[in-house]
């Protein structure tokens, strides 16, 4: 019998906590779809119905599903308009739009794709619609993905949210991978500064720009410019861009500090969410 490990995941070693983040944010999903007494109902902030989102939900966890039993799906180029014009692609050729049935679907895929994570071998390198990635961070990018569309269907049925510190600091490994990825060239073309990225009560993101490249890691630069401290739902609210950093701000939920504090309000310019 294979070593068991974190949540009771064969052969792959997830963060702590991490695989229950997963399976929670869709029991919480799933819970207010059967709230929904029209799917056509508007989503704030998005184009999408709440019956788009949930079928764009269901087909996004399949799809990491597969991905993570290692089957090809190619989605997108990789960069945020390409997946923005394949989750159209998708959303157009396939009709539900049920809640219920949708609720059902969402869970089921959420637990074939943690099935299908623990399953493989975790030094292999998955092909994901946001480029290659081991299954530990496939489980993080799913956790950031339902989290950010729960958000988005609490909105619009106003309700409680369903984004809380513990999964927010979850998300970190994905972030740390997608961030080169969704970096705006126009906006760090010629850039050159260090960032720490400080969340409250744990958790470091190291962001340093070299003639506008980006370079991400858990670690922190030596003597960085510019160091954020920023509380963890409004660093995931604000990475996915469902928060203004200038609210952000005026709330208290974010300071810089350092050598060069200004380069803080700028931060959040240099990406643009997925």
């Amino acid at each position: 019998m294979e070593p068991l490990g974190e949540q009771g995941v064969r052969g792959v070693v997830l963060p702590e906590g991490l695989a229950d983040a997963v399976r929670g944010t869709a029991a919480d999903i799933a819970a207010l779809l059967r709230t929904v007494p029209d799917p056509a109902a508007p989503v704030p902030g998005l184009e999408w119905t709440v019956g788009e989102l949930a079928a764009h939900l269901a087909q996004a966890n399949a799809l990491m599903a597969d991905v993570a039993a290692g089957r090809d799906r190619p989605y997108g180029d990789g960069t945020p308009q390409g997946i923005a014009a394949a989750n159209e692609q998708g959303l157009a050729a396939f009709g539900e739009r049920a809640a219920e049935p949708l609720a059902a679907m969402i869970v089921e895929q959420t637990e074939a794709c943690l099935d299908a994570i623990a399953a493989g071998d975790p030094d292999e390198t998955l092909m994901t619609p946001m480029g290659p990635m081991n299954r530990a961070v496939l489980a993080a990018y799913l956790l950031t993905h339902l989290l950010g569309h729960g958000y988005d269907l609490a909105r619009a049925r106003r309700r409680p949210h369903m984004v809380d510190r513990t999964r927010a600091a979850l998300t970190l490994p994905f972030m740390i991978e997608a961030m080169p990825r969704v970096t705006d060239a126009a906006a760090v073309r010629g850039l050159n500064a260090r960032y720490a990225v400080r969340l409250w009560g744990g958790g470091q993101i190291g962001v340093t720009f070299t003639d506008g490249a980006a370079t991400v890691s858990p670690a922190l630069p030596d003597r960085p410019d510019c160091t954020i401290s920023i509380e963890p739902v409004t660093f995931l609210l604000m990475a996915l861009g469902r928060c203004s950093p200038v609210g952000a701000m005026a709330r208290g939920r974010v300071f810089a500090r350092g050598r060069r504090p200004w380069l803080g309000p700028r931060f959040p310019r240099y990406f643009t969410a997925p």
